[in-house]
């Protein structure tokens, strides 16, 4: 009796995923797990490879989608400088890819389903914020660790999916004729049109982490910020120029595809075609 009311009293393992109404997150444990390049063959800025402890949090399933920014972009409070960092509104019609046809831009046909392109850093924290008053969850970006450890999981593999890569997992050049996005999910293991796709998800079932886009996350950047990084729960340095992009893109070659691979940029800039995000928030 007293082991079962004990038992009784344990708070409940968080659900695999949720979904507030806004696209489906996965849960990622709370757990150690070995960050940077533990394979020797990265760039300096990638290493030392080291021992980091996260709490567990949620993370998208998938990268923003248009029809999932278009809701912010329509609503009454994209104008609402309290969401936007430093309260400075980008106007809806800046975003330079939203008209692109042949980037599957938000304001074409038939684009709900694919990433959207073209935001800077303010605008996903604005997307965030937005959401966080929406659903009463507090979303923001992933930080660095956070979105790496969701990517490769545990076993230090180099690809969300394993340590091989060719074009059956992930988009990035030579995939199509013209690069660019493809749909969220794309690279599901199953076959579309003439392509057959192996799933490129990661440990945790999340999709397009290697491959798509680069994507934003919370931290400012520091070439050596992994000699000083804190073990628990580390955040990025307290200040800086540019802001951490991590993941691969339908830019860039196979090798470029590694989960541990660190890149930065301006948050302000708009011009960057091969840069997404996705959303993250706590498991509390």
């Amino acid at each position: 009796m007293v082991v079962l009311i004990a038992a009784a009293l344990l708070p409940a393992a968080p659900p695999s995923s949720v979904n507030d109404g806004f696209g489906e997150l996965m849960l990622v444990p709370a757990g150690a797990f070995q960050m940077g390049d533990t394979f020797g063959d990265g760039e300096p800025r990638e290493r030392p490879a080291h021992k980091v402890e996260l709490d567990a949090f949620y993370i998208g399933k998938y990268e923003v989608t248009n029809g999932e920014w278009r809701k912010f972009r329509d609503d009454a409070g994209y104008d609402d400088s309290k969401y936007w960092p430093g309260g400075r509104v980008v106007p809806r019609d800046q975003g330079t890819y939203w008209t692109s046809v042949p980037n599957h831009g938000g304001g074409t046909p038939d684009s709900d389903r694919y990433p959207v392109i073209g935001l800077n850093w303010d605008a996903a924290v604005a997307y965030c914020n937005w959401l966080s008053a929406k659903t009463g969850k507090k979303y923001r970006l992933p930080t660095e660790a956070e979105w790496e450890k969701a990517a490769r999981g545990t076993d230090g593999r180099r690809y969300p999916w394993g340590n091989s890569i060719n074009l059956s997992y992930a988009n990035y050049v030579g995939s199509q004729k013209y690069d660019t996005v493809r749909w969220a999910g794309f690279y599901d293991g199953t076959v579309h049109g003439d392509t057959k796709t192996n799933s490129g998800a990661s440990p945790y079932g999340v999709h397009d982490m290697a491959g798509s886009l680069m994507e934003w996350c919370a931290d400012w950047y520091s070439r050596d910020y992994y000699a000083s990084s804190p073990r628990r729960n580390p955040k990025g340095p307290a200040q800086g120029a540019y802001r951490v992009v991590r993941g691969g893109s339908f830019f860039l070659d196979a090798f470029d595809q590694r989960v541990y691979l660190r890149s930065a940029a301006w948050p302000s800039f708009l011009a960057h075609r091969m840069i997404g995000f996705r959303v993250a928030r706590d498991a509390q």
